[in-house]
């Protein structure tokens, strides 16, 4: 019992970096949301359910665009693909987990808690993985729904500011792989201009959605590396 305990106030322990970096990210996720006319119990519930950033962010940008459900599904689904290929990456880590929490500890996988849960050299710590995924998803969860309470009593000023965050978080994305490899940088302006293309035929929502389809098609064997 003492050993769990141990394992579980490490991946605690782990997740305090990711959570200092989540709380400030989801307050300004939680008055973008309360901004937009999203009420407070919705914009909760989407980190609760979602619990996924980029895709939240993007989703917010698309309801006030008035993009309808299925596009922003869509457009979510194909942006958080890259959760499959994390799973079946630590897939070697949960062997002899049972089933019921390997289908628990898979919710809690984002880009951050992948990250810490890789270097973990014990496998089959369930536990551990338990307080680091559970650590990074309340701080996510409540830092939303401290955005949404604070929303009211931030000026305007700066709150309408916070908007910005939202294109500023993809250039952030975007900017160290482009750093690393001038092909991403060419995909990505592709997609722009795929996304522009289609923005002329189709709704916001889905020229999004067929461009990022476009985009990684191209990258496939535009960035395949060779041995």
């Amino acid at each position: 019992m003492e050993l769990k305990k141990h394992s579980f106030k490490t991946g605690v322990l782990a997740a305090i970096p990711i959570a200092v970096g989540y709380i400030p990210v989801a307050v300004t996720f939680g008055v973008i949301a309360q901004q937009s006319g999203v009420a407070l119990i919705h914009s909760v519930l989407m980190s609760g359910l979602v619990f996924a950033g980029a895709s939240q962010f993007m989703a917010i940008n698309m309801i006030i665009a008035g993009t309808g459900a299925l596009e922003i599904i869509l457009a979510s689904f194909i942006l958080n693909f890259r959760m499959f290929v994390m799973s079946i990456s630590l897939q070697d880590k949960f062997r002899s987990v049972p089933i019921f929490h390997r289908v628990m500890l898979s919710s809690g996988i984002t880009d951050e808690t992948f990250a810490v849960a890789s270097l973990r050299e014990e496998k089959s710590d369930p536990f551990f993985y338990s307080g680091l995924f559970l650590t990074a998803y309340l701080s996510w969860v409540t830092g939303t729904i401290l955005g949404g309470v604070m929303s009211n009593a931030i000026p305007a000023t700066i709150s309408e500011s916070m908007s910005i965050s939202l294109y500023a978080m993809f250039i952030g994305l975007l900017i160290p792989a482009v750093r690393r490899s001038w092909k991403l940088c060419l995909v990505a302006l592709f997609g722009m201009g795929l996304n522009t293309i289609f923005s002329s035929f189709f709704s916001s929502g889905w020229a999004i959605v067929l461009a990022t389809l476009g985009g990684g098609l191209l990258g496939i064997p535009f960035t395949r590396r060779t041995s």
